[in-house]
Parts: structure tokens; sequence; C-alpha cells
């Protein structure tokens, strides 16, 4: 095989299954010990590409996701707060609401880690295969707003309409501009009516978001359509910002 090796290496890129080298030694040697009949060879091969593959893609639509943080819901304490409804995120974790082109609402207290779940239950969709965006509610609006300065707009509004899961974080933080709602209008309308998911996170209740609106109409439309696509989760207690602080002391056994 040392003879064969550097042209079979050059066969292997040039069909773009690089992948291969990587793990061909040690199955050449469990083929060698007789581990692996010719078919299971060449089969698990392939798995080592296909899984590497993956990995590749995993690994860019984390990039383009986006995140503030890379956050998994295993890594979050339910532990720390017991008023969190820990039940409805888990199921939530199994993604049917995304699957069904539905949203989900996450609001409550400052702190209580409504973005490190938003973010966890886009890295879940992102491990699914589903394109995600993450974004501070701020700097979406800046970036329509734009958009309409330089005739952009409608290539930008696409291109947020385009993922499978828009998280918008820190929404509803202040009242909208007349400018602003409308491009929400625009972006959330558009995107239930394409059947792709949205997760919000606020720290004001749904009910509380139409005065935030300058037009009535607008807000009665828009929310309407969002509030009655999501699934609301309340997610109040302290904050759980200090186990995330460094040196934080670790949970208690049992707790």
């Amino acid at each position: 095989m040392t003879i064969l090796r550097p042209a079979l290496a050059d066969s292997l890129r040039a069909l773009k299954l690089s992948g291969m080298l990587e793990t061909l030694d040690a199955r050449l040697a469990q083929a060698q010990g007789g581990d692996l009949g010719y078919l299971e060879f060449l089969q698990i091969l392939c798995d080592d590409e296909i899984t590497r593959r993956e990995q590749v893609a995993m690994s860019r639509r984390l990039r383009r996701a986006r995140f503030d943080t890379e956050t998994t819901l295993e890594g979050f304490d339910f532990s720390a707060n017991s008023k969190l409804p820990a039940a409805q995120i888990r199921d939530l974790a199994a993604l049917r609401w995304l699957q069904a082109g539905e949203s989900i609402i996450l609001y409550g207290a400052v702190g209580v880690g409504k973005t490190h779940v938003a973010q966890a239950m886009g890295h879940l969709a992102i491990r699914a295969g589903a394109e995600v965006r993450f974004h501070k509610t701020s700097r979406i609006l800046a970036d329509l707003a734009g958009g309409h300065a330089d005739r952009t707009f409608d290539k930008r509004l696409a291109a947020h309409v385009k993922a499978d899961l828009l998280i918008l974080d820190d929404f509803a933080m202040r009242e909208f501009t007349p400018g602003q709602a409308d491009d929400l209008y625009e972006l959330i309308s558009q995107r239930i009516a394409e059947g792709r998911s949205n997760a919000i996170t606020a720290n004001r209740a749904p009910q509380d978001w139409y005065p935030l609106f300058p037009n009535p109409v607008v807000a009665e439309s828009l929310l309407d359509r969002l509030i009655n696509n999501s699934h609301q989760v309340f997610m109040n207690g302290p904050s759980y910002r200090p186990n995330k602080r460094p040196n934080a002391p670790a949970p208690a056994p049992g707790k």
C-alpha cells in the first residue's frame, strides 16, 4: 500500500473524499486483522466521509448563525432556578414546533436565561440541519433601515426571511418608530406566510407589546399573527447570570 498511497490519496482528493484519508490507516488495520470484509471496509470508509461532511456542514451553519455565545440545552443548569418551566422547555427541544413552522416566545425577568435557551434551541436546530440566524432586534432593525437608505431593502429582507429559524433577542425593549414597526411587519409576516419559525426573547409579556407600536393597526396585524403562531414560555425567578461568573461555586449535590 505504501507504493499506491500517493496515487490513492490524489484520487480521493480529486473525488472530494479526503475524509476517508483521515481514517484509512485505522480501517486498513481492521481489515488486515480480519475484522472487516471487503464490503464492510468500503461501507465504513463511506460512513467516515459522510460523518466528516456532516461535521463540516454543521460548523458552517454554526458560523452563519452568529450566536453571541455557542450554548446548548445540555449546558443549562435547570436546577439553579426551580421556577423555570423545565418540562416545557425540554418538550420544545424536540423541535416539533420548528418542523410545523411555528414559533416560540421566551419572556420574563432579566437574566433568567432566555437568551441562553433561545440560542440552545438554535443549536439543536442546526444539529437537525436547519439554517439559523441570531440577531439582537435593534441590530436587525438597523440593518433593514440601512436598506431603505441604499435601496437594498428587498435584498436584505429576503436574506433575513430565508433562514429556517430567526432568533430575535431583546424584543420589545422600547417603543418602535413607525419605520421600525413597518419593517418588523414585513419581516415577521413574510416569515410566517412562508412557514418559517421565529424564536423571540423579551422582558415584557406579549400582551404588553401592543402599546410599543405607534400604529395600532400594524400592531394588531403583526402581533396577532406572531402570538397566535407561537408557544409562549414564561421564565421567572432569580437571575441565572451569577452561575456563569468566573469561579462561580458549583451547585450543591442534588440542587
